[in-house]
């Protein structure tokens, strides 16, 4: 009995987050991170404050468990992009499958910049930011280090881990031109010339 009790409150509870998260993000893309209480969250979500810190510390931690959901996504479209093709990296065919799937979601992006700044201004914060891209970088150095076959990474990048920051670097240039100019197409084939000339040093054909 006290088992079954468990799963029920665990799901329910999950559900709870997952509606808390859902609800954060839409307020946090329409108003701006710093811009927002718990309780705008929780009218929005229709929960209590109780609720609220039954799942998160505050409003950093619940922009982390966002941040995990977004960057677990992108992890999934990047690593299901370069796995096509068996052990071997073809870098430009992987480059072309990366610049299609990858998330550019523009509510998404302005709320990270919107945290960007916050956690600017908070070292503690920032710490675990940089934590959170680097290992981002080291999921995508892992994959590079593993291209042996077709291209061979251009030698002024150094390594693969140097090759992971011109990546996320050239990500972090195309999503801010798409913050200002909000065209998501132009922004995938910018992407897509970035990577194929850090990568390959080469140009699209």
């Amino acid at each position: 009995m006290a088992d079954t009790g468990t799963g029920r409150v665990t799901a329910r509870r999950l559900r709870t987050r997952a509606h808390l998260l859902d609800a954060a993000f839409t307020v946090f893309a329409a108003k701006g991170f710093g811009h927002v209480s718990i309780e705008e969250i929780c009218d929005a979500a229709g929960y209590t404050r109780g609720a609220f810190y039954s799942n998160f510390a505050g409003l950093d931690e619940m922009f982390f468990a966002l941040y995990a959901q977004r960057a677990g996504l992108i992890a999934e479209q990047v690593s299901g992009a370069l796995a096509t093709g068996g052990p071997d990296l073809d870098v430009a065919a992987a480059v072309d499958r990366v610049a299609e799937v990858l998330l550019l979601d523009r509510d998404w992006l302005l709320v990270k910049t919107d945290f960007l700044v916050h956690a600017a201004r908070d070292p503690r914060v920032a710490h675990t930011l940089l934590d959170h891209r680097a290992r981002l970088r080291r999921a995508i150095a892992d994959r590079l280090e593993r291209a042996r076959g077709h291209t061979p990474l251009p030698a002024v990048l150094g390594d693969a881990e140097g090759a992971a920051h011109a990546v996320v670097a050239a990500y972090d240039g195309v999503t801010t031109q798409l913050l200002l100019d909000r065209d998501v197409e132009r922004a995938r084939a910018w992407l897509k010339q970035l990577l194929t000339a850090l990568l390959t040093g080469g140009s699209p054909g």
